[in-house]
This record gives C-alpha cells, sequence and structure tokens, in this order.
C-alpha cells in the first residue's frame, strides 16, 4: 500500500504526544517526520518506549531543523491549526500530502505558518480551545483517508 498522507511533528513538547502519533501513523501507513528541536531529549529509546510496540514498524524521519524539513521537500504542507483558513471537511486532500501539526504549548511560528500550503482548522462546536496534537492529526488523517480511499 502507498502512503496516501505523512505526518509532522514541529518541534513536539511532549514524548507521549510523539509516541501517539508514532502508532497513528503505523496504523494509517503514514511517515512521520519530527522536526527538532524536541520539549525533551529525542531518542529512538524513549519513542519505542512511548510508542509501546508500534516503535518498530513506524516509518520515521529525524530533521535536525525547520530548514532541514523543508529542503526535504516532503510534499504538500497542510498545517493542522486553530488559526486555519478551511474546515477540515471542506479542504480537499491530494496524496502525498504532510500533515502538520505544531508545537502543543506553542503552535508554530509564523515562518512556519505562511509555509503551509494548507491552513486547516477542526471545528470544535463543544467551544473548547484546541486539541491535542496526536487527537487532531487522527482525526485529519481519517478524513485524508476518507477522500482518498478511491
Amino acid at each position: 500500500m502507498s502512503h496516501f498522507v505523512q505526518i509532522a511533528a514541529f518541534e513536539p513538547d511532549l514524548a507521549p504526544n510523539l509516541g501517539s502519533l508514532v502508532r497513528l501513523g503505523v496504523c494509517f501507513n503514514a511517515p512521520l517526520h519530527v522536526i527538532e528541536p524536541c520539549g525533551f531529549p529525542f531518542s529512538l529509546k524513549l519513542l519505542r518506549t512511548r510508542a509501546l510496540d508500534y516503535g518498530e514498524q513506524a516509518e520515521l524521519h529525524h530533521h535536525d531543523s525547520w530548514d532541514a524539513f523543508v529542503a526535504e521537500k516532503v510534499g504538500r504542507l497542510v498545517l493542522l491549526t486553530t488559526k486555519g483558513a478551511t474546515n477540515l471537511w471542506d479542504f480537499e486532500f491530494q496524496t502525498g500530502d504532510c500533515l502538520l501539526v505544531g508545537r502543543e504549548s506553542a503552535g508554530v511560528p509564523d515562518h512556519v505558518h505562511d509555509a503551509a500550503d494548507g491552513r486547516v482548522k477542526i471545528a470544535m462546536p463543544g467551544g473548547g480551545r484546541s486539541l491535542n496534537v496526536a487527537i487532531s492529526a487522527g482525526i485529519a488523517i481519517a478524513e485524508a483517508h476518507r477522500q482518498l480511499r478511491g
């Protein structure tokens, strides 16, 4: 099976959330890109601990910086953001899109926001401020797969 989408974590703050993204990536056959610096000491051993047995199956790409990530040209960047201009349910995904989630504590800086090819928000009718990054990525990747399943 080819990859419908990829996931990228911009400077993740919390190792457990990164572990959840690893598991999500394995379950949806989506490579995971980790963009440093992390808010914790990044190591494959730690990641495998947080991702349980999914760590061994994950397709993981580690990037030392935002510039290193951008230089790899992973596909169209779709930023999940509370400042998004397009509702998730109205966004048209393309095969190869890379779902980008920001830091749990601060999202992404303006230059990263501006670099995104698409900015998507998830409507929260309950009125909450924001969702956990792994939950947001899970909702978005499910919608992308729904659209792209052919």
